[in-house]
């Protein structure tokens, strides 16, 4: 068995050859920039975890984590260019160095190379990851609409917010290690309950990144801090505020809206404070991790096998950027 960490120092070697012809360079060359600005490669090293959690990892399982990075990616070069974000990962997003179309054909392009990535495996079971790889490639799409959709709703319920996150982000974590136990040959319950296991870290780990994207180290993060206040991003900190603001707060958070970026970080900031939201966000992130613990230890696998995920948890939810 191999940790998050061996894992992701192989996957980084085989992730580091060109995956983008030379000609017109103005098209390929910002994915590669896009691509070598780094990350954490989450789910590609996900999907690996799954097939070796079940048996060897096999070489369709570098190929299938290959896609999904470049699935991952796309999603956030295309991402970036609707939150007008001008920082991913401390350096320029692909929009703000090349413009928004270059953007827009730079990311539909590294979307169609992942699935030239797919179509080269040699695993019986193509069929059923091209339509579980499908179904999660829609259900993002879904979740980045509801997540823009929000942004001009006055209110939206914790629920409403759950179900966003769990779109955007959970369900290709979790589909990942679902590809991966697929490939390794686990039996419909353990794929479910794998599945389950990534969306409750999915959800952990959404709540990790608000709670960053308000506290965390800007130097480390690599975005805007407060990025999420400074463009009215619905976050599990501000449902929650809204849901327990006196009416005092509530004037001065509508006041806030027009203020100035930096005053209006800081005034939220101070809401999130006073409300106490700042310390229940972390305690809805301990729930989450217990209900991803849970669903790990129903998988019928011997318990050692398991132990690489149980230290990836703790990686990721204890993590400052």
């Amino acid at each position: 068995m191999h940790s998050f960490e061996e894992l992701s120092v192989a996957f980084a070697k085989r992730f580091t050859d060109r995956h983008f012809p030379d000609h017109p360079a103005s098209l390929y060359d910002p994915s590669v920039y896009f691509l070598g600005l780094g990350g954490k490669r989450i789910r590609p090293v996900l999907c690996l975890m799954g097939n070796e959690l079940f048996g060897p990892i096999e070489e369709d399982a570098w190929l299938l984590a290959i896609a999904l990075e470049l699935f991952h990616n796309f999603t956030l070069i295309h991402d970036d260019i609707m939150d007008r974000a001008p920082l991913r990962r401390g350096m320029p997003t692909v929009h703000a160095k090349y413009g928004p179309a270059t953007a827009i054909l730079s990311g539909d392009v590294m979307l169609v190379v992942g699935y030239d990535y797919i179509s080269r495996i040699s695993s019986p079971h193509i069929r059923r990851i091209l339509q579980l790889y499908n179904q999660t490639a829609v259900k993002v799409c879904e979740g980045q609409q509801l997540d823009m959709d929000f942004e001009s709703r006055e209110v939206v319920t914790m629920d409403e917010y759950l179900q966003m996150i769990e779109l955007k982000t959970s369900v290709l974590l979790a589909a990942s290690l679902q590809i991966g136990s697929i490939l390794g040959g686990a039996g419909l319950g353990n794929q479910q309950m794998i599945y389950q296991f990534g969306k409750n870290l999915g959800l952990a780990f959404q709540i990790q990144d608000d709670y960053l994207d308000c506290y965390g180290d800007a130097s480390k993060f690599g975005k805007q801090v407060g990025g999420d206040i400074v463009a009215g991003k619905k976050t599990f900190l501000l449902i929650k505020t809204l849901e327990v603001a006196s009416e005092a707060q509530r004037r001065e958070m509508k006041a806030l809206e027009t203020a100035p970026a930096e005053e209006k970080v800081a005034g939220m900031l101070r809401m999130y404070q006073q409300c106490g939201v700042d310390s229940w966000v972390r305690e809805l992130k301990e729930h989450y991790r217990k209900e991803a613990y849970r669903s790990l230890e129903e998988i019928a696998v011997l318990s050692k096998r398991k132990e690489p995920l149980r230290q990836l948890v703790d990686v990721l939810l204890t993590r400052d950027h």
